[in-house]
């Protein structure tokens, strides 16, 4: 069996790609092939299936450009049998023992292989550590499908690297690493992303390698940025300003321009613990992967200590005081809350039996409310406060006057400060200065 004419069908428009997964990952995938083939959309989330066929888009990854998408959103798994090219882009989170999640892949390879046709080629996006594609996936499909992987059908993996909130690394713009199972899925896969990757392609020589690439540079970045986080907990000691120290070290040609901050998020958060995970049953134990996720896990309790510290400094009774932080998204500008450590802030404050008001444009209510038990409130609504923690950086508050945000405090009184925490070093050192307020910044 052939599949070197795959990619001539799908430009034809004989042929259909189908999508396996809509989050923040899937959809903007969908979408950008819609522009130029036929696409099928899949995803087990009948309300965000309807919302994307109602051109609504709760991720903010393509915005308006939903609305105006040929891709047939379907709840429907055997829709995805009209499909011969089909792309599985589902989560991979971790357990709460920090053991790799993969109850949503087994459940996708299961769909697939219920729907699967002879003569198709399966990629899978979704961040896995190295063999999981060939040692469960495949195993999988070709049980529910009763065909054979290599004879039926083939198999390929292309680690997906869309930054959720980036509006300049987009998916057409950031190098994609190709895999497949032998030579002609490989390049037939390669023919089928060149369509919307315009930054080219990375040819890995088999699945495993590019399976190691994504966990690798996850990882890698997880590193540095706990290297940032110590450096940033030593300063605290020595009572310099991180950010000042930062900036000097960057004025050196060869510095690695990593800033301090919560590490959340679907991938940088978890990644490591796939690599991880695997290597120990290969026995071998990280030395330094962990102790980068245990410096970077620790961070959103270092902030609340901080804050209740500065909040005792300033004279304020912490238990009495009303605290309000901004931003419950993982990263700014952007509506995902998965994984976000904005969360240990708020449950360190909780041990104290300080219970803050959290508020956030960008997050979904509902879901917040599902995942952390929290009910955010309004701008509108938010309470005078004697403590302000700016936990992320959306532009709002990011272009937010000292002025104004000093109006989100009580009125001054001559027995204690307000207090300041500004955990993305937002605002200007000499802003802060001349503020009035009680600052501490990570």
């Amino acid at each position: 069996m052939k599949y070197n004419g795959i990619y001539q069908e799908l430009i034809s428009g004989t042929g259909k790609l189908a999508l396996v997964g809509l989050g923040y990952v899937g959809m903007p995938i969908a979408v950008e092939f819609a522009k130029h083939i036929k696409v099928i959309g899949f995803d087990i989330n009948e309300k965000r299936v309807n919302e994307y066929a109602n051109g609504i888009d709760a991720t903010n990854e393509v915005g308006e450009a939903i609305r105006n998408s040929t891709v047939e959103f379907t709840a429907d798994p055997a829709r995805l049998r009209e499909a011969k090219f089909i792309i599985v882009a589902v989560p991979t989170p971790v357990n709460d023992d920090t053991t790799p999640d993969l109850k949503p892949v087994k459940g996708a390879s299961k769909t697939v292989g219920q729907n699967l046709t002879p003569g198709s080629i399966v990629v899978f996006e979704s961040t896995v550590y190295p063999g999981v594609t060939e040692d469960i996936c495949v195993p999988i499909i070709e049980k529910e499908s009763g065909l054979k992987c290599g004879v039926d059908w083939k198999i390929g993996y292309s680690p997906e690297r869309i930054n959720p909130g980036d509006r300049v690394h987009k998916l057409t713009n950031i190098t994609k690493v190709i895999s497949g199972m032998d030579e002609e899925s490989a390049c037939e896969i390669k023919k089928v992303y060149d369509m919307v990757i315009k930054a080219g392609t990375f040819m890995a020589s088999n699945i495993k390698t590019a399976e190691a690439v994504k966990v690798v540079e996850n990882s890698q970045r997880d590193i540095n940025i706990a290297f940032m986080n110590e450096v940033a907990m030593i300063c605290d000691r020595f009572h310099i300003d991180t950010d000042e120290v930062l900036a000097g070290m960057n004025t050196k040609w060869n510095a690695l321009k990593f800033k301090p901050g919560l590490v959340g998020g679907h991938c940088i958060g978890i990644d490591p613990y796939y690599l991880t995970n695997a290597a120990e049953k290969l026995g071998y134990h990280s030395q330094i992967i962990l102790s980068g996720r245990k410096v970077n896990d620790s961070m959103g309790a270092f902030v609340a200590d901080a804050a209740i510290k500065e909040m005792i400094e300033a004279g304020l009774a912490p238990k009495k005081a009303t605290v309000v932080i901004l931003g419950i998204t993982f990263k700014e500008n952007c509506p995902d809350t998965r994984n976000s450590k904005v969360a240990d802030i708020i449950n360190r404050l909780k041990e104290y039996e300080i219970n803050p008001v959290v508020s956030d444009s960008w997050a979904d209510p509902e879901i917040a409310r599902q995942e952390y038990d929290v009910d955010l409130v309004t701008w509108e609504d938010i309470p005078k406060a004697d403590c302000v923690i700016v936990a992320v950086g959306h532009d709002e508050y990011r272009s937010m006057s000292m002025m104004q945000m000093k109006n989100l405090f009580k009125a001054e009184s001559s027995d204690s400060e307000k207090v300041l925490v500004d955990v993305k070093s937002l605002y200007r050192m000499d802003e802060l200065k001349a503020s009035g307020l009680r600052f501490w910044r990570l």
